[in-house]
């Protein structure tokens, strides 16, 4: 069974209601033919806006977190019910932001992960190692123990995503070459196969998420393993489109 091909942009903090409007406007007619799956992940407050800006469009609304608990003393958290109740499909979590500054470790991910699946979110689960990492030769270790420990007790891999970002390429203009990026998304497919089965793990689709780009995606997403992006910087303009287009 061929993985469909699915690009998600993430807005992080920007935007407001009525840019965030404007865009999604202006992405609608130029992203109706695509052949992939679409989301934007926006800022939990501009949920609500985006998802009646998105109506009728192939854009789906993504959220950029989620709490592991159903409700309870967790001031300023957003639980997955609270999603799911605006019609958000999917959530990234563990992005290489909220490890580096919100305290976000593998438990947590695991956890957020778990309590999005029992809720029908489709989970953006992000990997990715730092430089230092990469030029020690951790990189397979680091991401089999982000792996191992954030999708314990994950049932059904193939309701999840996996989103692949060198820490060393996330807001720095730096990306990883075709062949790293490939190289390392199939050791992720190769572990997922030996956690899981291997034919689930051919199922599951990862995306590459450092710093792709209009003029970066066609050779990324040529590669055999690679099935997707998460999508920064350039999901804030109408290069989105472009990205999302890649195979035309």
């Amino acid at each position: 069974m061929a993985r469909k091909p699915f690009i998600a942009g993430n807005w992080k903090m920007n935007m407001t209601a009525e840019s965030g409007k404007q865009l999604i406007q202006e992405l609608k007619p130029l992203v109706k033919e695509a052949k992939c799956d679409i989301a934007l992940c926006v800022p939990a407050i501009l949920i609500p806006a985006m998802v009646k800006a998105a109506k009728g469009s192939k854009i789906k609304i993504g959220a950029q977190n989620v709490h592991f608990a159903e409700n309870g003393a967790y001031t300023g958290e957003i639980s997955a019910t609270m999603l799911k109740e605006y019609g958000v499909k999917y959530v990234i979590i563990g992005h290489s932001e909220r490890r580096q500054y919100f305290g976000e470790t593998n438990e947590t991910v695991n956890r957020r992960t778990l309590a999005a699946l029992k809720n029908d979110l489709c989970p953006i689960v992000c990997i990715g190692e730092t430089l230092e990492d990469r030029e020690s030769g951790e990189t397979e270790k680091v991401l089999t123990r982000q792996l191992e420990i954030g999708l314990a007790g994950v049932e059904d891999i193939k309701k999840l995503v996996i989103a692949y970002e060198p820490v060393w390429a996330i807001g720095t203009g730096k990306t990883a070459t075709d062949e790293q990026a490939q190289e390392t998304i199939k050791f992720i497919r190769k572990k997922l196969g030996k956690m899981f089965c291997v034919k689930d793990a051919n199922r599951v689709r990862i995306q590459y998420g450092g710093s792709m780009n209009a003029a970066n995606c066609k050779g990324l997403m040529a590669q055999p393993d690679i099935d997707g992006g998460l999508i920064g910087g350039a999901s804030l303009k109408k290069d989105f489109a472009t990205i999302v287009n890649y195979n035309k």
